[in-house]
Protein backbone atom coordinates (compact mmCIF):
# COMPACT_ATOMS: atom_id res chain seq x y z
CA UNK A 1 0.00 0.00 0.00
CA UNK A 2 1.34 3.86 -0.65
CA UNK A 3 2.00 6.05 2.45
CA UNK A 4 1.14 9.45 3.29
CA UNK A 5 4.17 11.92 1.88
CA UNK A 6 6.62 13.56 4.73
CA UNK A 7 5.61 16.58 6.20
CA UNK A 8 7.99 19.00 6.11
CA UNK A 9 8.74 21.34 8.86
CA UNK A 10 8.50 24.83 9.28
CA UNK A 11 10.66 27.24 10.16
CA UNK A 12 9.29 30.16 12.48
CA UNK A 13 10.06 33.53 11.02
CA UNK A 14 10.30 36.69 13.73
CA UNK A 15 10.79 37.97 17.33
CA UNK A 16 10.90 35.60 20.18
CA UNK A 17 8.81 37.02 23.05
CA UNK A 18 9.97 35.21 26.47
CA UNK A 19 7.55 35.59 29.40
CA UNK A 20 9.03 33.08 31.79
CA UNK A 21 10.20 29.47 32.08
CA UNK A 22 8.16 26.32 33.33
CA UNK A 23 10.58 23.26 34.28
CA UNK A 24 9.10 19.85 34.56
CA UNK A 25 11.65 17.85 37.69
CA UNK A 26 12.89 14.43 37.55
CA UNK A 27 10.77 12.28 39.72
CA UNK A 28 10.63 8.64 40.84
CA UNK A 29 8.72 6.84 43.12
CA UNK A 30 11.57 5.28 45.61
CA UNK A 31 14.08 7.80 45.21
CA UNK A 32 16.39 5.53 43.38
CA UNK A 33 17.97 6.83 39.97
CA UNK A 34 16.25 5.98 36.25
CA UNK A 35 17.92 4.58 33.94
CA UNK A 36 17.64 7.90 31.90
CA UNK A 37 16.86 11.36 33.19
CA UNK A 38 14.64 14.05 31.37
CA UNK A 39 13.99 17.62 32.16
CA UNK A 40 11.57 19.45 30.33
CA UNK A 41 11.76 23.27 29.87
CA UNK A 42 9.50 25.75 28.20
CA UNK A 43 11.78 28.99 28.21
CA UNK A 44 9.25 31.49 26.39
CA UNK A 45 6.05 31.70 25.01
CA UNK A 46 3.89 34.18 22.83
CA UNK A 47 0.04 33.97 21.03
CA UNK A 48 -0.03 31.11 19.36
CA UNK A 49 3.74 29.35 20.22
CA UNK A 50 6.65 28.56 22.66
CA UNK A 51 10.07 27.75 22.93
CA UNK A 52 11.08 24.40 24.79
CA UNK A 53 13.62 22.61 25.58
CA UNK A 54 15.31 18.63 26.96
CA UNK A 55 18.22 17.85 29.00
CA UNK A 56 18.52 14.17 28.81
CA UNK A 57 20.71 12.28 31.33
CA UNK A 58 21.91 8.68 30.73
CA UNK A 59 22.23 7.29 33.84
CA UNK A 60 22.82 3.50 32.31
CA UNK A 61 25.59 1.89 30.16
CA UNK A 62 26.80 4.22 27.28
CA UNK A 63 25.18 4.22 24.17
CA UNK A 64 26.36 5.20 20.53
CA UNK A 65 22.93 7.17 19.40
CA UNK A 66 20.48 8.18 21.14
CA UNK A 67 16.35 9.37 20.32
CA UNK A 68 13.99 10.54 22.23
CA UNK A 69 9.72 10.39 22.26
CA UNK A 70 7.60 12.38 24.05
CA UNK A 71 3.74 13.53 23.03
CA UNK A 72 2.50 16.61 22.68
CA UNK A 73 -1.19 18.02 23.82
CA UNK A 74 -3.14 21.08 23.50
CA UNK A 75 -2.78 20.40 19.59
CA UNK A 76 1.09 21.81 19.77
CA UNK A 77 2.35 21.47 16.63
CA UNK A 78 6.75 21.17 16.45
CA UNK A 79 7.85 23.82 14.12
CA UNK A 80 11.76 23.82 14.24
CA UNK A 81 14.74 22.32 16.71
CA UNK A 82 18.06 22.63 17.17
CA UNK A 83 21.05 19.93 18.29
CA UNK A 84 18.83 16.87 17.86
CA UNK A 85 17.47 15.84 14.45
CA UNK A 86 13.35 16.52 15.39
CA UNK A 87 10.03 15.51 13.97
CA UNK A 88 6.74 14.84 14.99
CA UNK A 89 4.11 12.17 13.63
CA UNK A 90 0.83 12.66 15.36
CA UNK A 91 0.88 13.71 18.68
CA UNK A 92 4.38 12.36 19.24
CA UNK A 93 7.38 14.10 19.12
CA UNK A 94 11.17 12.39 18.40
CA UNK A 95 14.57 13.88 18.52
CA UNK A 96 17.34 11.88 17.66
CA UNK A 97 20.82 12.74 18.03
CA UNK A 98 23.34 14.51 15.27
CA UNK A 99 25.92 12.95 13.92
CA UNK A 100 27.87 15.05 16.64
CA UNK A 101 26.15 14.34 19.71
CA UNK A 102 25.17 10.45 19.35
CA UNK A 103 27.73 9.74 22.18
CA UNK A 104 26.24 9.44 26.16
CA UNK A 105 28.68 8.02 28.27
CA UNK A 106 26.99 6.95 31.98
CA UNK A 107 25.88 10.29 33.25
CA UNK A 108 26.32 11.74 30.33
CA UNK A 109 24.21 14.73 29.29
CA UNK A 110 22.70 16.62 26.11
CA UNK A 111 20.48 19.36 25.53
CA UNK A 112 18.74 20.12 22.47
CA UNK A 113 15.57 22.93 22.02
CA UNK A 114 12.56 23.29 19.50
CA UNK A 115 9.73 26.25 18.92
CA UNK A 116 6.21 24.48 18.55
CA UNK A 117 2.82 26.28 18.14
CA UNK A 118 0.33 26.21 20.41
CA UNK A 119 -3.59 27.20 19.99
CA UNK A 120 -4.40 27.08 23.65
CA UNK A 121 -3.49 25.22 27.31
CA UNK A 122 -0.24 25.08 29.36
CA UNK A 123 -0.15 21.42 28.70
CA UNK A 124 3.82 19.65 29.29
CA UNK A 125 4.40 16.36 28.13
CA UNK A 126 4.72 13.73 31.18
CA UNK A 127 6.40 10.55 29.83
CA UNK A 128 9.75 10.45 28.10
CA UNK A 129 11.28 7.53 26.72
CA UNK A 130 15.57 7.62 25.48
CA UNK A 131 15.72 4.41 22.79
CA UNK A 132 12.48 2.93 24.05
CA UNK A 133 13.05 2.97 27.90
CA UNK A 134 10.98 4.99 29.86
CA UNK A 135 12.88 7.85 32.08
CA UNK A 136 12.07 9.86 34.82
CA UNK A 137 11.22 6.55 36.90
CA UNK A 138 12.42 3.70 38.48
CA UNK A 139 12.68 0.61 36.39
CA UNK A 140 9.62 -0.81 34.94
CA UNK A 141 9.27 -4.45 35.83
CA UNK A 142 7.49 -6.47 33.09
CA UNK A 143 3.94 -6.80 33.18
CA UNK A 144 2.69 -10.31 34.43
CA UNK A 145 -0.43 -11.15 33.21
CA UNK A 146 -3.90 -11.20 35.60
CA UNK A 147 -6.09 -14.09 35.55
CA UNK A 148 -8.48 -12.43 32.72
CA UNK A 149 -5.58 -10.49 30.76
CA UNK A 150 -5.68 -12.01 27.34
CA UNK A 151 -1.88 -11.74 27.58
CA UNK A 152 -2.00 -15.11 29.80
CA UNK A 153 -2.83 -16.89 26.01
CA UNK A 154 0.56 -17.03 24.22
CA UNK A 155 0.71 -17.34 20.51
CA UNK A 156 1.34 -20.19 18.51
CA UNK A 157 3.15 -21.64 16.44
CA UNK A 158 2.07 -22.21 13.24
CA UNK A 159 2.77 -24.43 10.74
CA UNK A 160 0.90 -25.18 7.35
CA UNK A 161 -1.22 -28.83 7.62
CA UNK A 162 -3.25 -29.47 4.23
CA UNK A 163 -4.91 -25.87 3.40
CA UNK A 164 -4.90 -24.79 7.57
CA UNK A 165 -2.57 -22.92 9.52
CA UNK A 166 -2.64 -25.28 13.07
CA UNK A 167 -0.92 -24.85 16.19
CA UNK A 168 1.30 -27.59 18.13
CA UNK A 169 -1.89 -29.48 18.67
CA UNK A 170 -3.52 -29.63 15.51
CA UNK A 171 -5.90 -27.06 16.06
CA UNK A 172 -6.77 -24.69 13.27
CA UNK A 173 -5.80 -20.99 13.55
CA UNK A 174 -6.41 -17.96 11.46
CA UNK A 175 -4.75 -14.35 11.57
CA UNK A 176 -7.15 -11.88 12.06
CA UNK A 177 -6.21 -8.49 13.06
CA UNK A 178 -4.20 -5.28 11.49
CA UNK A 179 -0.98 -3.98 9.98
CA UNK A 180 1.18 -1.47 11.89
CA UNK A 181 3.02 0.60 9.41
CA UNK A 182 5.62 2.99 9.97
CA UNK A 183 8.78 1.13 10.51
CA UNK A 184 8.99 0.90 6.41
CA UNK A 185 9.60 4.47 5.78
CA UNK A 186 9.96 6.79 9.10
CA UNK A 187 13.62 5.59 9.21
CA UNK A 188 14.50 5.71 5.40
CA UNK A 189 13.04 8.80 5.48
CA UNK A 190 15.08 10.19 8.52
CA UNK A 191 12.06 10.75 10.90
CA UNK A 192 12.55 7.65 13.47
CA UNK A 193 11.55 4.33 13.43
CA UNK A 194 7.92 3.62 13.73
CA UNK A 195 5.01 6.25 12.87
CA UNK A 196 3.10 7.26 16.29
CA UNK A 197 3.42 5.48 19.71
CA UNK A 198 4.16 1.35 20.03
CA UNK A 199 4.07 1.71 23.73
CA UNK A 200 2.21 -0.95 25.88
CA UNK A 201 -0.89 0.90 26.07
CA UNK A 202 -0.97 1.19 21.79
CA UNK A 203 -0.45 -2.41 21.34
CA UNK A 204 -3.19 -3.39 23.99
CA UNK A 205 -5.42 -0.75 22.27
CA UNK A 206 -5.06 -3.52 19.31
CA UNK A 207 -5.61 -6.40 21.32
CA UNK A 208 -8.75 -4.75 22.76
CA UNK A 209 -10.21 -4.72 19.70
CA UNK A 210 -9.61 -8.52 19.79
CA UNK A 211 -6.83 -8.90 16.99
CA UNK A 212 -5.29 -11.81 17.28
CA UNK A 213 -2.48 -10.57 14.80
CA UNK A 214 -0.08 -7.59 14.01
CA UNK A 215 1.65 -7.19 10.69
CA UNK A 216 5.00 -5.04 10.80
CA UNK A 217 6.32 -3.62 7.88
CA UNK A 218 9.97 -2.96 7.67
CA UNK A 219 12.81 -2.12 5.45
CA UNK A 220 16.04 -3.32 4.46
CA UNK A 221 18.41 -0.41 4.52
CA UNK A 222 17.27 0.49 7.91
CA UNK A 223 17.29 -3.56 9.23
CA UNK A 224 21.01 -3.79 7.97
CA UNK A 225 22.44 0.09 9.28
CA UNK A 226 23.38 1.05 5.82
CA UNK A 227 25.22 4.03 5.00
CA UNK A 228 22.47 6.60 3.70
CA UNK A 229 20.30 5.63 6.75
CA UNK A 230 20.46 8.05 9.96
CA UNK A 231 22.94 5.56 12.72
CA UNK A 232 19.86 6.49 15.48
CA UNK A 233 17.34 4.59 13.23
CA UNK A 234 19.46 1.85 11.64
CA UNK A 235 21.38 -1.05 12.53
CA UNK A 236 21.27 -2.30 15.79
CA UNK A 237 19.03 1.06 17.21
CA UNK A 238 16.41 -0.75 14.27
CA UNK A 239 16.76 -4.26 15.02
CA UNK A 240 16.14 -3.38 18.56
CA UNK A 241 13.50 -1.39 18.51
CA UNK A 242 11.43 -4.32 16.20
CA UNK A 243 12.41 -6.69 18.41
CA UNK A 244 10.20 -5.00 21.72
CA UNK A 245 7.55 -3.94 19.20
CA UNK A 246 7.46 -8.15 18.74
CA UNK A 247 7.48 -8.56 21.61
CA UNK A 248 4.65 -6.34 23.06
CA UNK A 249 2.85 -7.82 20.41
CA UNK A 250 3.23 -11.62 22.19
CA UNK A 251 3.13 -10.17 25.22
CA UNK A 252 -0.77 -9.35 24.48
CA UNK A 253 -1.46 -12.51 23.05
CA UNK A 254 -0.90 -11.69 19.23
CA UNK A 255 0.98 -13.26 16.31
CA UNK A 256 3.44 -11.24 15.25
CA UNK A 257 4.29 -10.90 11.40
CA UNK A 258 7.11 -9.60 10.31
CA UNK A 259 7.17 -8.23 5.96
CA UNK A 260 9.83 -6.87 4.03
CA UNK A 261 8.01 -3.67 2.64
CA UNK A 262 10.35 -1.70 0.88
CA UNK A 263 14.06 -2.18 -0.77
CA UNK A 264 17.23 -1.60 -2.49
CA UNK A 265 17.33 -1.19 -6.36
CA UNK A 266 16.67 1.39 -9.01
CA UNK A 267 13.17 1.14 -10.95
CA UNK A 268 12.09 3.96 -13.67
CA UNK A 269 9.80 2.12 -15.83
CA UNK A 270 5.35 1.55 -15.52
CA UNK A 271 4.02 2.00 -12.17
CA UNK A 272 7.66 3.20 -10.45
CA UNK A 273 7.07 4.33 -6.81
CA UNK A 274 10.18 6.61 -7.01
CA UNK A 275 13.26 7.08 -8.55
CA UNK A 276 15.72 6.33 -5.99
CA UNK A 277 17.82 3.04 -5.72
CA UNK A 278 17.33 3.19 -1.99
CA UNK A 279 14.72 1.51 -0.06
CA UNK A 280 12.50 4.78 -0.23
CA UNK A 281 9.53 2.77 -1.98
CA UNK A 282 7.66 -0.01 -3.05
CA UNK A 283 9.65 -1.56 -5.62
CA UNK A 284 8.54 -4.03 -8.48
CA UNK A 285 10.75 -7.05 -6.66
CA UNK A 286 13.29 -7.75 -4.13
CA UNK A 287 17.01 -7.10 -5.10
CA UNK A 288 19.51 -9.88 -5.12
CA UNK A 289 22.24 -7.52 -3.21
CA UNK A 290 20.49 -7.09 0.06
CA UNK A 291 17.35 -8.62 0.14
CA UNK A 292 18.75 -12.39 0.61
CA UNK A 293 21.19 -11.05 3.71
CA UNK A 294 17.99 -9.03 5.02
CA UNK A 295 16.48 -12.02 5.53
CA UNK A 296 18.95 -14.50 6.58
CA UNK A 297 19.50 -11.40 9.38
CA UNK A 298 15.44 -11.76 10.43
CA UNK A 299 15.19 -15.62 10.11
CA UNK A 300 18.70 -15.75 12.88
CA UNK A 301 16.99 -13.51 15.04
CA UNK A 302 13.95 -15.32 15.13
CA UNK A 303 14.41 -18.69 14.70
CA UNK A 304 14.03 -19.85 17.97
CA UNK A 305 10.31 -17.83 18.10
CA UNK A 306 8.23 -19.73 15.38
CA UNK A 307 5.54 -17.68 16.52
CA UNK A 308 6.91 -15.16 14.53
CA UNK A 309 5.75 -15.00 10.99
CA UNK A 310 8.07 -13.98 7.86
CA UNK A 311 5.98 -12.57 5.37
CA UNK A 312 8.90 -12.38 2.34
CA UNK A 313 7.90 -9.40 0.19
CA UNK A 314 4.74 -6.81 0.58
CA UNK A 315 3.92 -6.12 -2.68
CA UNK A 316 5.45 -7.56 -6.19
CA UNK A 317 4.49 -5.75 -9.69
CA UNK A 318 7.17 -7.35 -12.10
CA UNK A 319 3.88 -7.68 -14.42
CA UNK A 320 4.24 -3.97 -15.15
CA UNK A 321 8.03 -4.49 -16.23
CA UNK A 322 7.56 -7.55 -18.19
CA UNK A 323 6.18 -8.22 -21.46
CA UNK A 324 3.94 -11.20 -20.83
CA UNK A 325 2.46 -12.64 -17.48
CA UNK A 326 4.87 -15.45 -17.54
CA UNK A 327 7.71 -13.72 -17.48
CA UNK A 328 6.16 -12.18 -14.52
CA UNK A 329 5.75 -15.32 -12.65
CA UNK A 330 8.88 -16.29 -13.93
CA UNK A 331 10.79 -13.25 -12.83
CA UNK A 332 8.31 -13.78 -9.02
CA UNK A 333 10.25 -17.20 -8.58
CA UNK A 334 13.50 -17.54 -9.67
CA UNK A 335 14.80 -13.90 -10.02
CA UNK A 336 17.79 -12.73 -11.87
CA UNK A 337 17.45 -10.41 -14.82
CA UNK A 338 14.31 -9.65 -15.37
CA UNK A 339 12.86 -8.13 -18.48
CA UNK A 340 11.65 -4.51 -17.65
CA UNK A 341 14.37 -4.52 -14.18
CA UNK A 342 17.31 -2.83 -14.16
CA UNK A 343 18.84 -4.54 -11.44
CA UNK A 344 20.02 -8.23 -10.40
CA UNK A 345 16.00 -9.54 -8.93
CA UNK A 346 15.92 -11.80 -5.68
CA UNK A 347 13.30 -14.28 -6.34
CA UNK A 348 10.63 -15.78 -3.62
CA UNK A 349 12.66 -19.08 -4.36
CA UNK A 350 16.21 -17.00 -3.41
CA UNK A 351 14.40 -15.85 -0.17
CA UNK A 352 12.81 -18.84 1.21
CA UNK A 353 16.61 -20.43 0.71
CA UNK A 354 17.94 -17.36 2.85
CA UNK A 355 15.38 -18.22 5.49
CA UNK A 356 15.52 -21.90 5.56
CA UNK A 357 19.49 -21.97 5.43
CA UNK A 358 19.20 -20.06 8.61
CA UNK A 359 17.46 -23.41 9.78
CA UNK A 360 14.59 -21.26 10.47
CA UNK A 361 11.19 -23.43 9.62
CA UNK A 362 9.15 -20.30 10.64
CA UNK A 363 5.51 -20.29 8.84
CA UNK A 364 6.63 -17.87 5.33
CA UNK A 365 4.10 -15.97 3.46
CA UNK A 366 4.46 -15.72 -0.14
CA UNK A 367 2.14 -12.89 -1.34
CA UNK A 368 1.90 -12.93 -6.15
CA UNK A 369 2.26 -10.24 -8.50
CA UNK A 370 -0.08 -7.14 -9.43
CA UNK A 371 0.90 -5.99 -6.19
CA UNK A 372 0.03 -9.01 -4.60
CA UNK A 373 -3.22 -9.12 -6.06
CA UNK A 374 -2.85 -11.86 -8.42
CA UNK A 375 -2.41 -15.45 -7.38
CA UNK A 376 -4.19 -16.88 -10.41
CA UNK A 377 -0.58 -19.23 -11.35
CA UNK A 378 0.86 -18.97 -7.70
CA UNK A 379 0.45 -23.00 -7.38
CA UNK A 380 1.98 -23.27 -10.97
CA UNK A 381 5.34 -21.26 -9.85
CA UNK A 382 4.72 -21.33 -5.79
CA UNK A 383 8.74 -21.72 -4.47
CA UNK A 384 9.72 -25.30 -2.97
CA UNK A 385 9.80 -24.54 0.54
CA UNK A 386 12.21 -28.18 2.22
CA UNK A 387 9.93 -27.29 5.97
CA UNK A 388 6.62 -27.56 4.16
CA UNK A 389 5.44 -24.22 5.87
CA UNK A 390 4.55 -21.96 3.28
CA UNK A 391 1.00 -19.94 3.02
CA UNK A 392 0.33 -18.01 0.20
CA UNK A 393 -0.21 -13.77 0.84
CA UNK A 394 -3.22 -12.05 -1.04
CA UNK A 395 -3.76 -8.18 -1.16
CA UNK A 396 -7.18 -6.34 -1.93
CA UNK A 397 -8.65 -2.71 -2.00
CA UNK A 398 -11.40 -1.77 -4.14
CA UNK A 399 -9.87 -0.26 -6.81
CA UNK A 400 -7.40 -4.00 -7.12
CA UNK A 401 -8.54 -5.52 -10.44
CA UNK A 402 -9.27 -8.76 -8.81
CA UNK A 403 -11.67 -6.85 -6.77
CA UNK A 404 -15.59 -8.95 -7.11
CA UNK A 405 -16.71 -12.23 -5.79
CA UNK A 406 -16.22 -13.79 -9.50
CA UNK A 407 -12.84 -13.11 -9.39
CA UNK A 408 -12.26 -14.53 -5.56
CA UNK A 409 -14.16 -17.61 -6.58
CA UNK A 410 -12.15 -18.28 -9.92
CA UNK A 411 -8.56 -17.56 -8.82
CA UNK A 412 -8.35 -17.32 -5.17
CA UNK A 413 -11.07 -20.20 -4.12
CA UNK A 414 -7.85 -23.38 -6.12
CA UNK A 415 -5.40 -21.33 -3.89
CA UNK A 416 -7.42 -21.97 -0.56
CA UNK A 417 -8.18 -25.11 -1.48
CA UNK A 418 -4.44 -26.54 -1.43
CA UNK A 419 -2.33 -24.15 0.87
CA UNK A 420 -3.54 -21.41 3.87
CA UNK A 421 -4.40 -18.17 2.28
CA UNK A 422 -3.94 -14.91 4.47
CA UNK A 423 -5.23 -11.48 3.24
CA UNK A 424 -2.29 -9.30 4.51
CA UNK A 425 -3.85 -6.51 3.49
CA UNK A 426 -7.22 -5.31 3.11
CA UNK A 427 -8.99 -1.66 2.57
CA UNK A 428 -10.38 1.05 0.68
CA UNK A 429 -10.36 4.16 -0.16
CA UNK A 430 -14.03 5.37 0.34
CA UNK A 431 -13.82 6.40 4.25
CA UNK A 432 -16.27 3.81 4.83
CA UNK A 433 -15.94 -0.61 5.04
CA UNK A 434 -18.68 -1.47 2.90
CA UNK A 435 -15.92 -3.00 0.50
CA UNK A 436 -13.98 -4.57 3.19
CA UNK A 437 -17.51 -6.30 4.79
CA UNK A 438 -17.37 -8.12 1.77
CA UNK A 439 -14.24 -9.35 1.80
CA UNK A 440 -14.32 -10.44 5.62
CA UNK A 441 -17.52 -12.09 4.78
CA UNK A 442 -16.01 -14.32 1.83
CA UNK A 443 -12.99 -15.09 4.21
CA UNK A 444 -14.87 -15.79 6.93
CA UNK A 445 -16.99 -18.42 5.24
CA UNK A 446 -14.40 -20.47 4.60
CA UNK A 447 -12.26 -20.07 7.64
CA UNK A 448 -9.24 -17.62 5.83
CA UNK A 449 -7.32 -15.10 7.43
CA UNK A 450 -7.35 -11.55 6.86
CA UNK A 451 -5.47 -8.30 7.96
CA UNK A 452 -6.94 -5.07 7.74
CA UNK A 453 -4.49 -1.43 6.60
CA UNK A 454 -3.39 0.16 8.34
CA UNK A 455 -3.23 0.94 12.54
CA UNK A 456 -2.47 4.51 11.99
CA UNK A 457 -3.82 7.69 12.51
CA UNK A 458 -4.13 9.03 8.70
CA UNK A 459 -6.78 10.73 6.96
CA UNK A 460 -8.44 9.18 3.63
CA UNK A 461 -7.01 11.40 1.27
CA UNK A 462 -3.50 8.88 2.63
CA UNK A 463 -4.71 5.67 2.47
CA UNK A 464 -7.21 3.48 4.59
CA UNK A 465 -6.87 4.04 8.27
CA UNK A 466 -8.39 2.08 10.48
CA UNK A 467 -7.79 4.48 13.69
CA UNK A 468 -8.08 8.20 14.72
CA UNK A 469 -6.59 7.91 17.82
CA UNK A 470 -3.65 4.96 19.17
CA UNK A 471 -5.86 4.60 22.35
CA UNK A 472 -8.27 2.33 19.42
CA UNK A 473 -10.99 4.82 18.32
CA UNK A 474 -11.33 4.12 15.16
CA UNK A 475 -12.45 5.10 12.28
CA UNK A 476 -15.48 4.85 10.18
CA UNK A 477 -13.62 2.51 7.81
CA UNK A 478 -11.95 1.09 11.08
CA UNK A 479 -15.62 0.14 12.81
CA UNK A 480 -16.21 -2.44 10.07
CA UNK A 481 -12.76 -4.20 11.38
CA UNK A 482 -13.36 -3.51 15.16
CA UNK A 483 -17.01 -4.70 15.18
CA UNK A 484 -15.89 -8.15 12.89
CA UNK A 485 -12.79 -8.88 15.03
CA UNK A 486 -15.18 -8.42 18.25
CA UNK A 487 -18.21 -10.41 16.90
CA UNK A 488 -15.50 -13.29 15.95
CA UNK A 489 -13.25 -13.33 18.85
CA UNK A 490 -15.18 -11.68 21.40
Amino acid sequence: MRHPPRSVLLAVVGAVALVGTVTVPVVTASGATPACSVEYSVTGQWDGGFQGSVNITNNTAAVSSWSLTFDFADGRQLRQGWNAIWSQSGTTVTAANESYNGSLATGASVSAGFIASRSSGDAVPTSFKLNGTTCNTDVEPSPTPGPTDPAEDAPPALRVSGNKLVDSAGTTRRLLGVNRSGGEFMCVQGRGIFDGPVDDASVKAIADWKANTVRIPLNEECWLGLANINPAYAGANYINAVKDLVAKVKAHGMTPVVELHWTYGQYTGNSAGCSDVHASCQKPMPDMRYTPSFWASVANTFKSDRTVVFDLFNEPYPDRATATTTQAWQCWRDGGSCPGIGYEVAGMQDLVDSVRGTGATNLILAGGIAYSNDLSQWLTYRPADPAGNLAAAWHVYNFNSCSDVSCWNSTLAPVAAQVPLVAGEIGENTCAHGFIDQVMKWFDDRGLSYLGWTWNTWDCSSGPSLISGYDGTPTAFGTGLRDRLRALNG
